[in-house]
């Protein structure tokens, strides 16, 4: 490879990262096709954090009463998410944690009283038909809570009303029940509830409504003297008794965004530090060669930085932190798994040159299958972990996947433009040392393997016997079978390591003009 186009690629590759750092980190103006004006700010910003980096309210539930199958579980959380995300808190996640437990983390919220208003303590709710407005034994039982797909506060005329909407057996229900009474002065009652030797026992009434005509089509409003708050509040409480599954709160807490904010500025100054320090290390250890690993840092860190901003389901939390930093350190150790490779195939004879060759592929295996053990624990923990331990599931994985990439391949091209630039002439340049004694007669220089020929073209026929051949049309004949002996053999004595050439290039000389 000749210097002036490794010099060429290596400053490209620079500015390429020196931009990548800019977008990162700095925001400004900028004036679009159409004349308007648009702030842009780092994708470093974009990142979501999580509750114990920006502050917010968290709450678990748990199941009341045996255990519940995940079918209806699953449609609690999804019950639960839909009620935050139409209150406009679309940040908030909404997590299983076991089999019976359910954690609702909200981040960034300036009133938490707010939140535990709508999640509060879930409710069961059952629908009574009743003679006057107070409930007794003799009242009938219409359905319960989760017949109900979803109660809003609507804005009908100057008046504030609630609308429900029931699903299919809950609105063939209340049609029933509706025609029957309309118009007699009898009501539908809201009412929580709770079980007290297999019964339903009423703790209180939150609505009282006249039945005033059929209502057939599911989709029922209650009426009254509401405000936007009250109506809102009385949407959000059947809501909560709507759920799948008979919830109880069991812990609940606020965090506050100033412990956040010095979580997340603590987190990123032990970061900073830590890498700051690998970079002395591997400098000093490592020459020339940790200058590389150095420049690849840093491309991994604005590659990371741009996977954390866009991917939807990454949410930045503490241990999200621990997993970048985890998966940093695995970057560079597959750096110091190909450098240990290159010195000790350097101290052995071979040329600076063929000791790069031989250095990486060497590596490759031991790299690999360190990442992709680990890689298979993060999946784990992604799979079966909750809260803040899926959150380092999620960046420890992304982070594993790009230190395979960055030490294999960033590092490879990076490492063979600095021989190139800097020649491979002067070992201590690159921290080499031969073993004692060696001499340096005996040195085992580096030889290109041959490029592999071309596929001959083939096609097949049908000999008259109705058997198909494959032939080469070109090949000449009484050739075809001297020419497979020796390409089979050719194949057989070659190393699965030498594909590495075929993959990420292969690099013939570093002192050419």
């Amino acid at each position: 490879m000749k210097r002036k186009s490794s010099l060429v690629k290596f400053i490209i590759v620079l500015v390429v990262t020196a931009i990548g750092l800019v977008a990162c980190f700095v925001g400004f103006p900028y004036r679009s096709a159409g004349g308007d004006i648009w702030n842009y700010n780092g994708f470093i910003f974009a990142i979501d954090l999580g509750l114990d980096l920006k502050g917010g309210v968290y709450a678990v539930y748990e199941a009341n009463g045996e255990t519940p199958d995940d079918d209806a579980m699953n449609g609690t959380v999804s019950q639960l998410t839909d009620m935050l995300t139409r209150q406009g808190y679309t940040e908030a996640t909404v997590v299983r944690e076991g089999s019976s437990r359910i954690r609702v983390e909200v981040p960034d919220v300036d009133e938490p009283d707010e939140i535990f208003e709508i999640i509060g303590n879930p409710v069961e709710l059952a629908f009574y038909h009743s003679e006057d407005a107070s409930w007794s034994a003799d009242d009938e039982f219409l359905f319960a809570g989760d017949a109900v797909d979803s109660a809003s506060a609507v804005l009908s005329g100057n008046q504030y009303q609630i609308a429900l909407n029931l699903n299919d057996s809950g609105a063939d229900i209340f049609a029933a029940a509706t025609e029957a009474h309309a118009g007699d002065g009898t009501y539908i009652l809201i009412c929580e509830v709770h079980e007290e030797s297999g019964e339903s026992v009423v703790d209180r009434i939150i609505s009282a409504a006249t039945v005033e005509s059929a209502i057939s089509n599911g989709e029922a409003t209650i009426t009254g003297n509401f405000t936007a708050q009250s109506a809102q509040e009385l949407a959000d409480r059947i809501m909560s008794g709507t759920f799948s599954v008979p919830l109880s709160l069991i812990d609940s807490s606020v965090v506050d965004p100033t412990l956040g904010s010095s979580a997340l500025t603590a987190g990123l100054v032990g970061g900073i530090i830590a890498i700051v320090a690998i970079m002395v290390f591997m400098a000093i250890f490592y020459k020339m060669m940790g200058m590389v690993a150095c420049v690849t840092m840093v491309i991994y860190m604005v590659l990371m930085l741009f996977l954390l901003a866009v991917f939807p389901m990454v949410q930045l939390s503490l241990p999200g932190i621990a997993g970048i930093i985890l998966s940093v350190g695995m970057m560079i150790d597959g750096n110091v798994i190909i450098y240990e490779r290159i010195k000790d195939e350097y101290r052995n004879g071979k040329s600076i040159l063929a000791a790069y060759h031989a250095g990486f592929k060497k590596a490759v295996s031991a790299i690999v299958d360190g990442n992709v053990t680990t890689i298979i624990a993060a999946v784990m923990l992604l799979i079966f972990g909750t809260g803040t331990i899926s959150g380092f599931g999620v960046t420890l994985l992304i982070g594993l996947v790009l230190s395979m990439f960055a030490s294999l391949v960033v590092t490879r091209f990076i490492l063979k433009w600095t021989l190139a630039i800097w020649g491979t002439k002067d070992p201590k340049l690159y921290g080499l040392k031969r073993r004692p004694g060696f001499n340096e007669a005996d040195e085992e220089e580096y030889v290109p393997a041959p490029k592999r020929e071309r596929r001959r073209r083939r096609q097949t026929v049908t000999t008259p016997e109705g058997i198909a051949v494959e032939i080469d049309p070109d090949a000449v004949p009484g050739q075809e079978e001297e020419n497979a002996d020796v390409q089979t053999d050719s194949a057989a004595d070659r190393h699965a390591s030498d594909d590495f050439d075929d993959i990420f290039g292969s690099f013939d000389g570093g002192d050419k003009k």
